[in-house]
């Protein structure tokens, strides 16, 4: 039984194998106060069991036991019930019958429910003029259904369009609820399903004037659904300009749309109840979706949630996760079933300011204009009447004096205020270009800017002061040096976990950095926003489209990983690197692992896991792993370990497998060096090119 407490999350189990004895922390609630629980019963839901008529049986005997489990504490009727992915419900308790139920042997987890937040890295902004969408195929994805757990969908958009190339689902039985906003035509063409989860969230929790219904109004929902599966070809026009065209990574897939992550009055309150993602994942199980997308994040725990995305794998659901925006040392998502997916940070794009003697001052530059020759002003020196010059010196919004700012570079310092909102005070003065300027030690940010701008570290802004002290009618000119770092690195708030879990995480990264996307808008609308969300909405159409082209779900688990591009930073950091869609349609080798065998590891059953990525700690010499030829026909194979300090052998060196067949290897460690951390890879290459590159780390 995993080890639990009553309040946040659930306690992690130090090892899956453990099998402690499940307690209750009721120190938050007081005594005849009650509280939502989340209640686990052992076994599994009905997800494995085949036939209609076979599996409606067997949920009507769920729901018997879990009716002995309420009456035993006399708990009054649950909020929610689960069956498929999940043998459990939701119900409100006070702390005696919570703890009660807790000792039931019937019981595997009681958790009290709260509210995990959604994976942007920040409030999304309008697009720019110098945005272009993420590169996406004309076709992919047909047959197959992406659940999408979030804030809802605009399917207003064009790029949720019904078009022809969208063929039928092969498998799929969900429904379309309707409200309001939202009526059954909505489900007729590119979605299929839809459906809203609030019971956990609370309908007097909810800010003013929104609908219960499956329609996003916060735009999280829409951008998610639509980098996954938006159509080909929609062209973007942002303020009559246009930009070219966007494609989600799926676009012949379907949508079936659960909302269960909602806004409240004050933002910081924002988020989707467990209850509610439990839910809304019991019921896309049970409909048949092939790929669920949760961009949400949470706890580095085995907690119901992750249980039941366990049941929707069993199911054959591919599961895909955001692994969360808190950085190093935080994880969502630490399940080997669920693919979790960190993020990567866009190419480093530079500009610089030309002086007129000829030198130069570098920084970061997103747009891709030249500006200038142009005259050059101190934010501080051009104050609206009604503003204060620490107001002007750091361009707040209003700040600025638009008759001396006019036609000028201005030259703002870095702090209290987004920069993004000076350069719309700049804007909003009239100003035709930025310097953004820090005061001391801090990054330097290629962001999506109203005019465009210039962002100088500490040291280069006070040698543009000086020189504008010497000659206040300094004329400059800003021109772009585009991307100067085109390798792929760590984005700073991608999440990523250590060896607490006994996995490699996050399994891949993708791109989660200043991404277009659609938001709710009847002409079509765009925004961009960041975060592991979008990373992980690019990856779960990558795999609709792996599974529309005929791989299964196993094969395309492993595919994501072992065909994905090492980035710096390490496999701690980054997992095996990221995503390659190319290279993930022909594998040639897959690690696979059977539905059945991630329960038995999680319950204490199986110590090891087939995984597409190896953690062995210190007291570990050597790890096994089970290679399976996916190519179609018989081929050599050869093998390598790369990257390591230790001493890191792989047996056998190499082997012929036939189509379908498979061979075990072994990487054995040397055991001097145990004591401190390493990583690198196993690399097996194919006769035909093909590359298996399995992540590894050694801990401590």
């Amino acid at each position: 039984m995993t080890v639990l407490a009553v309040g946040a999350t659930l306690v992690p189990a130090p090892s899956p194998a453990a099998s402690p004895v499940a307690r209750v922390d009721t120190s938050s609630t007081s005594a005849g106060d009650d509280a939502l629980y989340l209640v686990t019963l052992r076994g599994p839901g009905t997800s494995t069991t085949s036939g209609g008529l076979v599996r409606t049986l067997a949920a009507t005997a769920l729901l018997r036991e879990q009716d002995a489990v309420l009456d035993a504490v006399g708990a009054p009727a649950p909020v929610y019930r689960w069956t498929t992915a999940l043998n459990g419900f939701a119900v409100r308790l006070d702390a005696g019958q919570a703890a009660v139920m807790a000792s039931s042997a019937r019981v595997l987890t009681v958790e009290r429910d709260s509210v995990r937040p959604l994976a942007g890295a920040d409030a999304a902004r309008p697009a720019a003029a110098v945005d272009r969408p993420v590169a996406a195929p004309r076709h992919g994805g047909a047959g197959t259904v992406i659940g999408v757990v979030d804030t809802g969908l605009a399917p207003d958009s064009p790029v949720f369009a019904l078009r022809t190339t969208l063929a039928a689902p092969s498998s799929f039985a969900g429904t379309c609820e309707t409200a309001v906003d939202w009526d059954a035509a909505e489900c007729a063409g590119k979605v299929v399903s839809a459906r809203s989860y609030v019971a956990g969230f609370g309908v007097d929790a909810l800010r003013a004037a929104t609908t219960v219904s499956p329609r996003d109004l916060d735009g999280h929902g829409t951008r998610t659904a639509s980098l996954a599966a938006g159509n080909a070809d929609v062209p973007v026009v942002v303020d009559g300009e246009q930009l070219g065209s966007f494609g989600g990574q799926a676009p012949d897939a379907r949508l079936a749309v659960y909302k269960a992550c909602w806004s409240a009055p004050d933002p910081a309150d924002d988020g989707c109840s467990a209850a509610d993602l439990v839910s809304a994942v019991d019921d896309a199980t049970r409909d048949g979706v092939d790929v669920l997308t949760l961009a949400v994040g949470g706890p580095s725990s085995f907690d119901t949630l992750e249980r039941a995305l366990l049941g929707a794998t069993e199911g054959g659901v591919l599961v895909v996760a955001a692994a969360g925006n808190r950085g190093p040392g935080s994880l969502a998502h630490p399940s080997p079933w669920v693919t979790t997916v960190g993020g990567t940070a866009g190419d480093v794009r530079r500009g610089q300011l030309l002086l007129p003697d000829g030198e130069t001052v570098v920084g970061a530059m997103l747009s891709r204009r030249t500006v200038g020759p142009a005259r050059v002003v101190l934010a501080e020196e051009a104050a609206a009447d009604d503003s204060s010059v620490g107001d002007a010196r750091v361009c707040v919004p209003g700040s600025l004096d638009a008759a001396r700012v006019a036609g000028a570079v201005v030259v703002c310092d870095r702090g209290r205020v987004g920069r993004v909102d000076k350069s719309r005070a700049v804007a909003l003065a009239d100003g035709t270009a930025m310097v953004l300027v820090n005061r001391g030690p801090g990054s330097i940010d290629a962001d999506l800017h109203s005019v465009p701008t210039l962002h100088l570290a500490a040291g280069p802004g006070r040698e543009l002061r000086r020189r504008l002290a010497a000659d206040p009618t300094l004329r400059v000119r800003m021109r772009p040096l585009g991307a100067t770092d085109r390798l792929p690195r760590v984005a700073g708030f991608s999440g990523s976990g250590g060896s607490r879990t006994g996995t490699v995480k996050p399994d891949v990264l993708a791109p989660a950095s200043s991404i277009l996307a659609a938001v709710p808008g009847t002409a079509g609308r765009w925004e961009v926003a960041s975060g592991t969300s979008a990373a992980t909405a690019y990856t779960a159409g990558v795999a609709a489209r792996l599974l529309g082209g005929g791989l299964r779900p196993a094969e395309v688990r492993s595919a994501l990983v072992t065909t994905a591009r090492p980035v710096r930073g390490g496999v701690v950091r980054s997992g095996a690197g990221l995503l390659r869609a190319r290279e993930a349609r022909r594998p040639g080798l897959a690690l696979l692992v059977g539905p059945g065998a991630y329960r038995a590891w999680l319950d204490g059953g199986s110590p090891h896991l087939n995984t597409p990525s190896i953690l062995m700690t210190g007291r570990e010499v050597v790890a096994r792993r089970r290679l399976t030829n996916v190519s179609g026909r018989r081929l050599y194979f050869s093998s390598s370990a790369l990257g390591f300090r230790r001493d890191v052998v792989v047996t056998p060196a190499a082997v012929r497998l036939g189509r379908g067949e498979s061979v075990t290897f072994r990487v054995r460690v040397s055991p001097s060096g145990a004591d401190r951390l390493d990583d690198g890879y196993v690399v097996w290459r194919g006769a035909t090119g093909t590359v298996t590159r399995i992540p590894v780390v050694l801990t401590r």
